[in-house]
């Protein structure tokens, strides 16, 4: 298993160095190198390093999100609070029923079918979105609107939606039915109680940490602890059928407290963070590529997909500009935040499977095992094509279309 690790850092840095020096974004060689380690390429990677590749992408996301809440201020977050909450919603809802309803015309899907490859597709991916927003944020690019802020403060709000609607659509698949008043409270109502849980803890850790003095590396080991767990916990199926809570904004609430009450303590926290995402981008943009399975792209497939791709990023991309009109963004601001909302990974890795293992375990039997495959193929295609169109993206049209502030 060391063995494991150890190659697959190696090669990830090496990806990392080669898509850099040709002037791509680095994360595009981790992914890269984990496509070639994992099931779609040399088949190198132990299953059970694969399972605890996937422990780590959660420790991993968590990590990040602790950043980039330590960097949100107060002033900040009263600027962008509109924007970013219509962010968090408008363009997920209208991709999703844009790809549903070109799943049900395009692929015959039935329709809660479609709606499950819709809302699998309109999640967009934090795990590429927000180191990048962060390394923009620090270069100071877009600094005068918060763009780097408003876009990663949405990203976090936008997964909830995607999969609690997804949710839905695979009970009504199943033949069960869906509280419809539940699904409309429950999407904002886990919004704001996954924030408001997260600013607890904030407060109780900034309380800690001035009534008991500990050395930083173990307040970041209790900072950690607490994310993981409310994380974890969050994920809990009994809690998510209650109600969905947003654990990854609480995340940032946390950090976004400390730095509130405690700043001196938050800008040596952060820098410890910084440290730790070094090894941890490098396990979870492994695993993404590694849960990429190329075999399941078939060339009838392949086609279809590609034009339903495109309706939803495209109808995504109206979602982001209708969300920005009354923002006081400029066109060319609005422009990279459309960019910026493209890269799909992480929910599509994780929910791309799900519909076909509940077909193959007999919790959905009124689905072909052919639909699921094709629900499958089509999550693999979107990571194929928009991780690297969107983290290109992202890396051209931030330098270009944001001023930068020293």
């Amino acid at each position: 298993m060391l063995t494991d690790i150890a190659i697959i850092i190696l090669v990830a840095l090496v990806g990392n160095l080669i898509f850099t020096r040709i002037g791509l974004p680095g994360i595009l060689g981790m992914i890269t190198g984990g496509v070639v380690l994992g099931p779609s390429g040399l088949d190198l990677i132990d299953p059970e390093v694969l399972v605890l590749l996937k422990e780590f992408k959660t420790v991993a996301l968590i990590v990040i999100l602790i950043r980039a809440g330590l960097g949100i201020n107060r002033e900040t977050l009263n600027r962008i609070g509109g924007p970013a909450i219509r962010m968090g919603f408008v363009p997920c809802i209208v991709e999703g029923a844009a790809v549903t309803a070109a799943s049900f015309y395009l692929l015959d899907l039935p329709f809660f079918e479609a709606g499950m490859l819709g809302f699998i597709i309109a999640a967009v991916s934090p795990a590429v979105v927000v180191p990048q927003m962060l390394e923009l944020k620090e270069g100071g690019f877009g600094k005068k609107n918060e763009i780097p802020t408003l876009v990663l403060a949405g990203a976090s709000v936008d997964d909830i939606v995607a999969i609690t609607i997804f949710s839905a659509f695979a009970g009504l698949a199943a033949g069960g039915s869906v509280d419809l008043v539940k699904l409309l409270v429950g999407v904002p109502g886990g919004i704001v109680l996954g924030g408001a849980i997260g600013v607890g803890f904030g407060f109780a850790l900034v309380w800690f940490f001035k009534r008991y003095h500990l050395r930083d590396t173990k307040k970041v080991i209790l900072f950690m602890i607490i994310a993981v767990v409310f994380y974890d916990v969050c994920e809990m199926q009994q809690v998510k059928s209650f109600v969905p809570i947003a654990a990854l904004l609480g995340v940032m609430a946390m950090g976004f407290v400390i730095l509130e009450k405690y700043d001196v303590l938050a800008n040596r926290l952060a820098m410890k963070f910084q440290r730790i995402w070094v090894l941890a981008e490098i396990l979870l943009f492994v695993y993404i590529g590694a849960e990429v399975r190329i075999g399941e792209l078939t060339g009838s497939v392949v086609g279809i997909g590609l034009l339903i791709l495109a309706l939803g990023l495209t109808a995504r991309s109206i979602g982001v500009w209708m969300s920005l009109l009354r923002s006081g963004l400029n066109a060319r601001e609005r422009f990279f935040c459309v960019i910026a909302y493209w890269p799909k990974a992480t929910v599509q890795a994780a929910m791309g499977a799900v519909p076909l293992a509940m077909v193959m375990e007999g919790k959905m039997t009124s689905m072909t095992v052919e639909n699921g495959q094709v629900i499958l193929a089509v999550a693999v295609l979107a990571i194929v094509v928009t991780a690297p169109l969107g983290a290109i993206g992202i890396k051209m049209a931030g330098a270009r279309l944001l001023t930068q502030h020293k």
